[in-house]
């Protein structure tokens, strides 16, 4: 009876083993998953915003927004060289040149084509010797010498007065059109942003990045295009209105030079330096310039 009893106990249960839950494993996995996709997709989103991008992904619109900036930086750099040299050209000889003709006429055909003081100088004696040799002529009747040399010394003024205003309209119209040029970009590279999300369904950086990159560049070019362009354009005005102030006080010596024959000089020293009798006493009123 014992051993039947001791026969008909049962044996001990095997262990069994949990498998670990399914969600735990899955988190664990997808959590360095989810962070390397997003380090990727920041990548590949900066990749898309560099120059490279720009250049590889223009349109025709893209490319004649960039081929006109760039013409017009091209032009604005060679007027800003050109006209600097030719202002800083001027004023270094101006006071040398017109010091020269009181000095000796004659030297003043010796100075480059492009100095304005002697050319006006020279258009005057020119024509002061026209109306010289056609005395008696129905010339002389209609114009008398000093308005002859008046009309003479006008054209001579305005043609220098006109080539000094070289390039400034390509100054002016890049400084007012390229920052709208880049602003083109800036909205043309939008529409493509919003047409690849559309497209995409996908709001991402990654998707964005690369249009939005590009319409601001777009936009830093028209404004890199069009400061320089301004600078310049103020700083040239400034100067011309300087030099013709010069070209006018210049004009008015030659002028009473080639009228009277002599040089007018200051009331309160021409009777001292001329040695006449007559000349302006201590107070007198200074008197004006013809």
């Amino acid at each position: 009876m014992q051993q039947d009893a001791a026969s008909t106990q049962p044996a001990p249960a095997a262990p069994v083993s949990v498998p670990p839950p399914a969600d735990a494993s899955a988190a664990v996995t997808a959590a360095p998953t989810g962070l390397t996709s997003a380090g990727h997709g920041d990548a590949a989103a900066l990749s898309q915003m560099g120059f490279d991008h720009l250049i590889h992904n223009f349109d025709w619109l893209g490319w004649a927004t960039f081929l006109v900036l760039a013409a017009m930086t091209i032009g604005t750099w060679y007027f800003i060289f050109i006209n600097g040299w030719r202002a800083l050209a001027i004023r270094a000889r101006a006071d040398r040149v017109r010091n020269a003709f009181w000095d000796n006429p004659a030297s003043l055909e010796d100075q480059p084509k492009w100095e304005p003081f002697s050319k006006i100088a020279l258009d005057c004696a020119s024509a002061s010797a026209h109306h010289q040799r056609h005395e008696g002529s129905r010339l002389v009747e209609a114009l008398n010498r000093s308005e002859f040399i008046d009309r003479s010394l006008r054209q001579g003024v305005a043609r220098e007065s006109g080539r000094l205003e070289g390039g400034l309209t390509w100054l002016a119209t890049t400084g007012s059109t390229a920052p709208f040029l880049g602003l083109l970009g800036t909205v043309w590279g939008i529409y493509h942003a919003l047409i690849r999300i559309g497209a995409s369904g996908n709001a991402g950086i990654e998707t964005v990045a690369g249009p939005v990159g590009e319409a601001l560049i777009m936009t830093a070019l028209g404004l890199g295009v069009a400061i320089p362009a301004v600078l310049a354009y103020n700083v040239f005005v400034r100067v011309n209105r300087i030099t013709n102030a010069q070209f006018d006080e210049f004009a008015h010596d030659l002028h009473d030079f080639f009228a009277t024959g002599s040089r007018v000089t200051d009331a309160g020293t021409a009777g001292v330096a001329l040695g006449k009798p007559g000349g302006p006493k201590s107070g007198a009123p200074a008197a004006s310039r013809k």
